[in-house]
């Protein structure tokens, strides 16, 4: 596939990296040509130097016969504008757009052919914001993900001394939980390696571990397993930036919110669009600003401000003093690595959050959802199974029927997706509904047509080949 990428940034070069990894023909349009000089250093693709918004830069790069066209750059006009040239004067079949403005974002008119003609809009901040939402509700998480419309999670912890599968193997699960809860460990990282989840895999302390289950027994099960820690109440939060303000304007109604800002006229913007959060004037670097807001009272700090040194160094000081847990945006992968699992709980790459989101409009076949696990390094698929026993390579036959590449592991399949399912009831007269049927894999369970495949890949270098697996064919006999 021929791909445009309009911007050279942290979400076009993560991009640009997923996709050559895939055989794809990337080319990169950037005004910086350092940038774009060290990115082809690292990658097999092509760059072009100038406006991403013009035709005459679009036309260099190749959009005459491109198949899609990304427009990730910090401009949302810029952005706007060149998939409107691409869809115009070019015709180029797809086009994804990064785009912060509400206005925007909120009228789909706007993007539709006869205007800016955008197939899909990416709002980075609001991706960030809804997974750091997700890790409030489970505190003792290292990363929460969604598959199936919400149906299937799946939920990433430490394995910890004295925990109740440590030191036992994998297949002795099914005797910790109740009958009426299945559960799958989905992958397994020890370090920087990844452990193939088999039945005689052992568990060890400090493992970091994938469980996976129906989004109603997600949390019971995680209850059997590890020690949980008490909700979140009182969170901090530094830096009122666009994602500091989206996080506040989500919490406020249900969480104790307090968010520090080191600009008066931008603390004066934020105190004026919040209802129920203390804005304060301040740096949250200073260890007596910290110490006067009660942070040692703090559930959860999240520094979110643009430096990633101003995180870290919040972040750090912010433990120290007592917060509980803190959470970091960190931009710079080996700053992530670095300081993750010590004073920083989390480290969040922005961009490692955002490229799922995106790469689910990218990738071949029927790809339903993409989440990046670990920095980048693997990741979790929903593909839909289509077509019949006789012209798919995957329906009719049991999992270890299948020829998957090493490093894969099915997790589970989500059956009957256009049925809604009732899972309990809130009272005598109001049913709690789900769509579809989780049936959490096993070595025999069969793959059936239209079902939602949920696969993990410890390497991303064989996404395609999975890709490939599922795609239709004529016959296969």
């Amino acid at each position: 596939m021929k791909v445009i990428i309009l911007g050279a940034g942290q979400v076009g070069a993560s991009v640009a990296e997923g996709l050559v990894s895939e055989e794809n023909d990337i080319t990169v349009v950037d005004y910086d040509a350092v940038r774009l000089a060290q990115l082809q250093d690292r990658l097999d693709l092509r760059t072009v130097v100038g406006n991403a918004a013009t035709p005459s830069v679009l036309r260099e790069a190749g959009a005459d016969d491109a198949d899609m066209v990304i427009a990730v750059t910090q401009s949302d006009q810029s952005n706007l504008v060149a998939c409107k040239l691409a869809h115009g004067v070019f015709n180029v079949p797809k086009r994804i757009a990064r785009l912060r403005s509400r206005d925007f974002l909120e009228d789909a008119s706007l993007l539709s052919t006869d205007n800016f003609a955008v197939d899909f809009a990416l709002c980075p901040e609001q991706v960030i914001t809804e997974y750091i939402r997700r890790l409030i509700e489970f505190p003792e998480a290292l990363q929460v993900l969604n598959f199936a419309r919400n149906r299937v999670s799946l939920v990433a912890v430490r394995a910890y001394e004295g925990g109740l599968l440590v030191g036992k193997q994998i297949k002795e699960m099914r005797d910790l939980l109740p009958p009426e809860m299945d559960a799958r460990i989905a992958a397994i990282f020890r370090g920087d390696q990844p452990v193939f989840p088999e039945g005689e895999t052992v568990v060890q302390a400090g493992d970091e571990v994938f469980l996976l289950a129906a989004a109603e027994h997600i949390r019971p099960v995680l209850r059997q397993l590890r020690r949980m820690m008490n909700p979140v109440q009182r969170i901090m939060i530094a830096g009122g930036g666009n994602i500091g303000l989206r996080l506040a304007k989500s919490l406020e109604k249900r969480y104790e919110i307090k968010l520090l800002e080191g600009r008066k006229d931008r603390a004066e913007l934020l105190a004026g669009e919040l209802d129920n959060t203390l804005v304060l004037l301040g740096d949250a670097t200073d260890e007596e600003l910290l110490e006067r807001e009660n942070i040692a009272e703090m559930d959860l700090f999240l520094a979110m401000t643009n430096d990633d040194e101003d995180n870290i160094m919040s972040g750090s000081l912010a433990k120290r003093l007592g917060c509980k847990r803190v959470v970091a945006l960190i931009n710079r992968r080996a700053y992530a690595e670095m300081i993750e699992g010590g004073p920083i709980d989390i480290g969040i790459s922005p961009a490692h959050v955002s490229i799922g989101t995106l790469l689910a409009h990218v990738r071949q076949g029927d790809v339903a959802e993409v989440h990046s696990l670990r920095r980048g390094a693997a990741e979790a698929l929903e593909i839909v199974a289509h077509g019949d026993a006789a012209t798919s390579k995957v329906i009719g036959k049991r999992i270890d029927q299948i020829d998957w590449p090493h490093g894969v592991t099915v997790a589970a399949i989500v059956r009957h997706f256009d049925r809604a399912i009732v899972i309990g009831q809130t009272d005598d007269w109001t049913a709690i509904t789900r769509h579809g049927e989780v049936v959490i894999a096993h070595h025999d369970t069969v793959i059936e047509a239209d079902d939602h495949v949920i696969v993990f890949c410890t390497r991303k270098k064989v996404v395609r080949k999975v890709e490939k697996l599922f795609q239709v064919g004529f016959h296969f006999f």
